[in-house]
């Protein structure tokens, strides 16, 4: 009983300190980007993947370049730090790439709005925005 108790108080612990959403972990596709009240969509023709992992580490790619870096959320808000990325020139997705890393901008507390399969991730004035939609 004591090992259970025990047990439990540990699991509480370690998820209450946590600094990942248990919503946010796993791995996303990019629908659209950019002006909030428009969005671009994602270019068709071109696999793109963020992954969130339980740890606080993310990482990615919406284009051709990869990217990486840390992630913590707090309730609806996500702050991305240490985001570094791959310089590759890709015409065809350099708008595209631009665009979704200025929103994950270091330590800037975005808005995340989670909808079961789906993500919203708003810039703090609420101008641009990434939809993400779970593989």
């Amino acid at each position: 009983m004591k090992k259970t108790f025990l047990f439990a108080i540990a699991l509480f612990i370690l998820t209450a300190c946590s600094s990942a959403s248990p919503e946010i972990v796993g791995d996303w596709k990019l629908e659209s980007y950019g002006n909030a009240a428009n969005p671009t969509p994602a270019i068709s023709n071109v696999d793109t993947s963020i992954k969130f992992d339980p740890n606080g580490q993310m990482s990615g790619n919406v284009g051709c370049n990869s990217f990486g870096g840390n992630y913590e959320t707090s309730g609806d808000k996500i702050t991305f730090d240490s985001i570094m990325s791959t310089m590759m020139y890709c015409d065809e997705t350099s708008a595209q790439e631009q665009a979704v890393l200025s929103v994950f901008s270091d330590n800037m507390k975005l808005q995340i709005q989670l909808n079961g399969n789906t993500a919203t991730i708003t810039s703090p004035d609420g101008a641009s925005v990434v939809n993400l939609a779970r593989k």
